[in-house]
């Protein structure tokens, strides 16, 4: 179907997070960046690129203060900064601040700065574009985030919750990442949400930073811990004589592999004595923790987690603007970091991902072991535009041309056999001209 002759279309990029101290000044994707905007410097479409937010990583810049941040951007990424002028000579190109740079909407000197790449910064929550005989509202996000919501946008002076966490954590991480045996620590932005942190960190420690000799020798005991459970909770059974153990034929079986067999019956028997002593503590602080927690929970001293809901608040503002603004088709955001199109009341909620690695959780196949983070990356731009069947989403994904190395041992690689992570992005879906229905091809 071909493009409404009179309509503009939309590329829309989000959460890039260029810029950071040390480690976290690389950018992975730079090159592909870089070439995106070569592509649309050239197009013969009547084109706007909106970067919708958290463009740069100055909360992650924390040894220098203020306007003098731009400064380093603008010397340690000349190439990028060279294209945008040059591609906003030739289409317009719209920036929304986002939480990671609101210093953006702090300063309003902001604004001259770039310009002088041909950039429109937009110090506001959100712009809204017309799309055929409809209307597209973008924000970035964060201010349907309590953690990161900002009481007075602009206030350079305001820092909620989440900016102290970039500053004191994302930010330390950067610089202490080269210190690791394999440079991981910088990842730690693209763990999401951020509860799972504690478990990356057991996980990255345990099949990166650990001493291989003891890894491989804790190895064979984590992966018969569950065996020794249900031996050890059997045994407690025969010793009460509820149920008799058949030792006699498991001994018989064990024989028969000689050295190996009788090297699996040592694992066995160890296994699961300090799976019985487990048992035995365990149970009691089982019940003490949980008698805590439903302390906690009546008191309500946590009220909120540590990150947003991804969905909800979402929907939930979505449909205050297409209740206020009937016209509008496409509620487009980013901030969780999450590529998806979901379907609200026949209108479309649109969250255009990041340009940030991904780290996807897999839970490996036996024994108790921690968690595989599986890397990924999902560029992409969020094409919208206006068709004869109504107004068209459209993910286009853009080819990581330099892929990172293996960052995936072979360990993790064999213990989450076949729960490799998929990414894929989102289908092309349509709002129609009646706004009564929405569709996916």
């Amino acid at each position: 179907m071909a493009d409404d002759a009179d309509g503009r279309v939309y590329y829309v990029i989000s959460d890039l997070h260029i810029g950071g101290d040390e480690q976290l000044g690389e950018v992975d994707f730079l090159e592909e960046l870089i070439a995106f905007l070569e592509r649309l410097e050239t197009t013969d479409e009547d084109v706007e690129l909106l970067i919708n937010g958290d463009a740069f990583g100055l909360w992650e810049i924390t040894e220098i203060d203020g306007l003098a941040k731009f400064d380093v951007l603008t010397d340690r990424y000349s190439g990028l900064f060279e294209q945008l002028r040059a591609t906003g000579a030739s289409i317009p190109v719209t920036m929304l601040p986002g939480n990671h740079d609101h210093d953006l909407a702090a300063y309003d000197e902001y604004v001259d700065r770039l310009a002088e790449y041909n950039v429109d910064l937009v110090q506001a929550e959100s712009v809204t574009r017309p799309v055929g005989d409809r209307t597209i509202h973008f924000e970035h996000g964060h201010q349907q985030d309590p953690n990161n919501r900002f009481e007075d946008v602009g206030n350079r002076h305001e820092t909620p919750l989440g900016y102290y966490y970039n500053a004191l954590v994302t930010s330390r991480a950067g610089r202490l990442s080269e210190r690791g045996r394999y440079n991981w620590l910088k990842d730690v932005q693209a763990v999401t949400p951020t509860e799972r942190v504690p478990r990356w960190l057991l996980s990255k420690y345990f099949y990166r930073e650990m001493n291989p000799l003891l890894r491989y020798a804790v190895l064979p005991f984590l992966l018969l811990l569950n065996v020794s459970v249900v031996l050890a909770v059997l045994a407690g059974l025969d010793v009460a004589g509820v149920w008799a153990m058949p030792v006699e034929m498991a001994d018989a079986v064990l024989d028969q592999l000689g050295y190996v067999g009788e090297t699996v019956h040592l694992l066995l028997v160890v296994n699961a004595a300090v799976a019985g002593i487990l048992l035995l503590v365990g149970i009691p602080v089982y019940f003490v923790l949980r008698d805590f927690r439903q302390t906690v929970d009546r008191f309500g001293i946590f009220e909120t987690d540590l990150t947003v809901d991804p969905d909800e608040p979402y929907k939930e503002a979505a449909r205050e603007v297409f209740a206020a603004q009937p016209e509008t088709a496409i509620f487009c955001y980013g901030h969780t970091h999450r590529p998806k199109v979901i379907d609200v009341d026949g209108r479309l909620l649109v969250n255009t991902g990041t340009w940030l690695k991904r780290l996807h959780r897999r839970d490996v196949a036996v024994g108790v072991l921690p968690p595989v983070f599986y890397p990924s990356y999902q560029l992409c731009a969020v094409r919208i535009s206006a068709e004869t069947a109504g107004v068209t989403v459209e993910y286009e994904e853009i080819e990581k041309s330099n892929p990172s190395p293996i960052e995936v041992t072979r360990t993790e690689r064999l213990l989450t056999l076949g729960r490799e992570p998929s990414s894929n992005l989102p289908d092309r879906s349509i709002v129609s001209d009646t706004a009564s229905d929405t569709g996916s091809d």
